[in-house]
């Protein structure tokens, strides 16, 4: 695992943007694996910034994101595919039909795990897996206690996720409690993974991320089994290294 520090939010942005447009240019059909919450967007600013200024082409691209709630309709303000639209996919050239998210308005839940872990396969693997962690150490919705082996399923989300997600919604009622998310196991096939964290509230896990023994009680461990990590921090999030 490779953890490297940067000055600023805006120059983690700009690095993990640059990451993922050399993935690009080296396999211009590569796969991408794509995370939301606030990390990644400033990444998704630049990655739209080097399109605009056609440096930068997704339209042999593919896509496939780590998670969505369970119950939302895709076009429910608050769901994950409103979110990568808003912040991603609305302004790139990436074809309506290579980009993908769970359906978590899926009559049986279940039944689209499974089809998302044939997705997956079909479209050949993961070849670059962006990730953010929460402040649990969860990766995607893998809460503390998901073995390690586990592919995508339903999860129940924990109540301090669900606060932290709160602030995207009126309020933490209107959070769901449940969502499908890919696995770890399904994380951890990925060919390169780039985990991203930034600010003072990422400080403590940041610093727990490098000290942790491997455990299913600290999901992001798990990323230390894997042979191809880097991630990026900013100063603030590197404060208790």
């Amino acid at each position: 695992m490779n953890i490297i520090e940067f000055e600023s939010k805006d120059q983690l942005g700009k690095e993990a943007a640059a990451v993922i447009a050399r993935t690009i240019a080296a396999k211009p059909d590569a796969v991408l694996g794509l995370a939301t919450g606030g990390t990644p967007i400033e990444t998704y600013k630049e990655l739209i910034q080097l399109h605009q200024a056609n440096q930068l082409s997704f339209k042999q691209t593919k896509t496939i994101n780590l998670d969505e709630y369970a119950g939302l309709n895709p076009e429910h303000e608050n769901s994950y595919m409103t979110y990568m639209k808003r912040h991603l996919f609305d302004h790139i050239d990436l074809p309506h039909d290579q980009y993908f998210l769970p359906n978590g308005n899926a009559a049986h839940l279940e039944k689209e795990c499974l089809r998302y872990d044939q997705l997956i396969e079909d479209v050949g693997g993961i070849d670059l897996q962006l990730l953010g962690i929460g402040q649990n150490g969860h990766i995607g919705f893998n809460e503390p206690g998901t073995p390690f082996n586990s592919k995508t399923h339903v999860v129940q989300l924990d109540e301090n996720t669900r606060q932290a997600n709160a602030r995207y919604f009126s309020s933490i009622d209107e959070v769901p409690t449940h969502a499908i998310t890919m696995g770890i196991a399904s994380i951890l096939s990925s060919k390169k993974i780039l985990l991203l964290a930034s600010g003072k509230s990422k400080a403590k896990v940041i610093q727990y991320l490098e000290q942790a023994e491997i455990h299913p009680d600290f999901p992001a461990s798990a990323l230390k089994l894997h042979e191809d990590v880097t991630v990026l921090i900013d100063r603030e999030a590197g404060s208790l290294r």
